[in-house]
């Protein structure tokens, strides 16, 4: 059976959906899901375009609302750059924190550098868990 790793940050609209993205093309043994804690109505344009320039088409895909479920289900939770304090206690043990930049407001080539940051950690993360 898969592990499922959950994806967490604020908007649902930028880094989690490129980890999200780049663990479901890179692993056949993980399955990656993401959510906010207060999704935006849309994918960032700017995700948008960085991760179509390597491939990966996120555009039609709508923020999710982090639920008590999707935590249950997971065997290992990424809070990136929302921090801990959004997981209740009983989930901690399986929570990593990224800390990840906030690419809302930045310049696309910050925006690509976050993405090229959150790609390398992805591969990691796939490393130490298959």
């Amino acid at each position: 059976m898969s592990k499922t790793v959950l994806f967490v940050c604020v908007g649902n609209s930028g880094r989690s959906q490129m980890a999200e993205a780049f663990l479901n093309r890179l692993s056949k043994t993980l399955k990656a899901i993401s959510a906010g804690t207060k999704p935006d109505e849309k994918i960032h344009p700017y995700t948008v375009l960085v991760m179509k320039e390597v491939g990966l088409e996120v555009g039609k895909r709508k923020p999710k609302l982090l639920t008590h479920e999707m935590m249950e289900r997971a065997d290992r939770i990424i809070a990136m750059g929302c921090g801990t304090n959004v997981i209740p206690s009983d989930h901690l043990s399986k929570v990593e924190d990224w800390k990840t930049e906030e690419p809302y407001g930045k310049p696309l080539e910050e925006v690509r550098d976050i993405r090229d940051e959150i790609e390398t950690r992805v591969k990691r993360l796939i490393a130490e868990l298959t």
